[in-house]
């Protein structure tokens, strides 16, 4: 087998030889790559080996940041004054680095024009394009129209 000593050098022993080695050493034999030709083994304190696994997880994960989404639903007929309002709270959650999703919901009979939904979306878009892109093109999903924008 192929022997990785503690300071990285390498070379082939038997398996009783690299054991007497490990054992000397009061380090562990650790395989490496059991479907190598010569199979590959470490010597090494596995115990600290695992330890150092487990405290860099622990880092990388405190270091990745959650992403956020938020929502915000509007009528198919919602007024320009409430539309301006909304924009607001959009702009808001953008400037806090969330993404967003903005739904159009249609009531009753209104779903038989989701072209009135399209132009609400594309009025939001336009009011918020200046710190905003679009991530999701603007879909019908059921009684719904959305889209997912994300900051600049």
């Amino acid at each position: 087998m192929r022997l990785i000593d503690v300071d990285g050098t390498q070379n082939v022993v038997p398996l009783p030889r690299a054991l007497e080695i490990a054992n000397q050493r009061s380090l562990d034999l650790v395989e490496v790559a059991p479907t190598a030709v010569p199979p590959v083994c470490r010597i090494m304190d596995y115990g600290k080996f695992r330890y150092m696994q487990r405290k860099k997880a622990a880092e990388s994960k405190k270091k990745a940041t959650r992403v956020v989404v938020k929502e915000v639903k509007l009528g198919s007929q919602t007024d320009d004054h409430d539309v301006a309002f909304k924009v607001n709270h959009i702009r808001r959650f953008l400037s806090e680095g969330m993404r967003v999703k903005v739904s159009v919901f249609f009531r009753g009979r209104a779903i038989t024009h989701p072209e009135k939904g399209k132009e609400m979306l594309d009025l939001v878009m336009g009011k918020i394009e200046d710190v905003a892109s679009q991530e999701l093109r603007p879909r019908l999903e059921g009684r719904n129209m959305s889209m997912m924008v994300v900051p600049k």
